[in-house]
């Protein structure tokens, strides 16, 4: 922000806190007969503390200090942010997250998107619901991996104009999961019997209580491969490369330095290296807002407890998976 935006921002903000001073002075001050003039003078002084905060208000929306939107990806990607049991607090689902990409896309000020990336992968659907909602952003859509960007994490990334590494980062993973636990032979030696009605022959392929038959197998790894052609096909795409490089790789992960050998990473630099291209594509200086969800004082309050929940069962419950049904994923 220059020296006149910085400037405009002030007197907006000393204007519009003055208005409201004065206002207040006349109807909390002047007005009331004696004996009211304490409280009148108090109700001056919070009138003139909301007029602040709504100058600032008014002089963001004129004046914005900010033209380069950020959103992060963090952790495992899943619908409403859970991961495992008890659920990681704290960390926003996909659908918070398309929310704000969203909100950047309509919001006037934010002529870029830096989508951060920190994640091992997770869901199939909603890494896409997120890969989509940053090929929808009406400007430059640059992908930063931090630490970890595989999997889901990279399937995102194929939805954005470019993607930063560090040398250090773990980039890759191109390759789908699915997954089951089998209790059949538990349930056998308990003396248990599994029984269930069905209709249509595959209506249970995958169901942990009985073992899978091989053709059950062979529908559930077709699955599986149509995901994996789905994601192979994504990359290619966006990064105009041949299918057959990306298969090659064979969902394996690499350092960010080979990654960019092997044309899966467009830039290799720090946050600042990423700031200062943006600045190129921009032709001015950037200055970065970072969107978080909005929490009510309700929610705020459920936030606190889940982490004290959290802190306190997870070092038990973390060595156990929900993996009760047969589960696609991107990590």
């Amino acid at each position: 922000m220059n020296v006149l935006e910085t400037i405009g921002r002030g007197v907006v903000v000393l204007v519009v806190g003055a208005i409201l001073v004065a206002i207040g002075w006349i109807f909390f001050f002047e007005i009331p007969a004696d004996g009211a003039e304490l409280a009148g003078v108090v109700l001056v002084v919070l009138t003139g503390v909301v007029g602040l905060r709504l100058g600032g208000n008014v002089a963001g929306s004129l004046f914005p200090s900010y033209n380069v939107a950020e959103v992060t990806v963090q952790g495992p990607i899943t619908r409403d942010g859970g991961s495992g049991f008890p659920p990681r607090p704290g960390t926003p689902g996909a659908d918070e997250i398309v929310d704000l990409i969203d909100r950047a896309d309509a919001d006037d000020n934010a002529e870029a998107l830096l989508l951060q990336l920190n994640t091992p992968g997770g869901a199939v659907v909603p890494s896409d619901d997120i890969r989509l909602a940053a090929e929808r952003f009406d400007g430059p859509v640059i992908a930063y991996a931090t630490d970890v960007c595989a999997s889901g994490g990279y399937w995102i990334a194929s939805g954005c104009d470019e993607l930063w590494a560090r040398e250090g980062s773990i980039v890759g993973s191109i390759g789908v999961r699915g997954s089951r636990l089998t209790g059949a032979e538990l349930l056998e030696n308990l003396g248990v019997e599994y029984e269930q009605l069905t209709a249509g022959e595959y209506k249970e392929a995958g169901v942990p209580l009985k073992d899978l038959e091989e053709d059950e197998r062979q529908y559930l790894q077709g699955i599986v491969d149509d995901y994996y052609d789905q994601f192979v096909e994504t990359v290619a795409d966006s990064r105009d490369v041949d299918p057959e490089a990306i298969r090659e790789t064979e969902a394996r992960v690499y350092l960010g330095s080979e990654a960019y050998e092997r044309g899966l990473v467009d830039e290799l630099g720090t946050r600042q290296d990423v700031e200062s291209h943006l600045e190129e594509q921009l032709g001015t200086e950037v200055s970065v807002t970072e969107l978080e969800p909005s929490l009510g004082v309700a929610e705020r309050l459920r936030g606190g407890a889940e982490r004290v929940a959290y802190a306190g069962g997870a070092g038990i419950a973390s060595r156990f998976t929900d993996d009760r049904e047969f589960r696609l994923r991107l990590d």
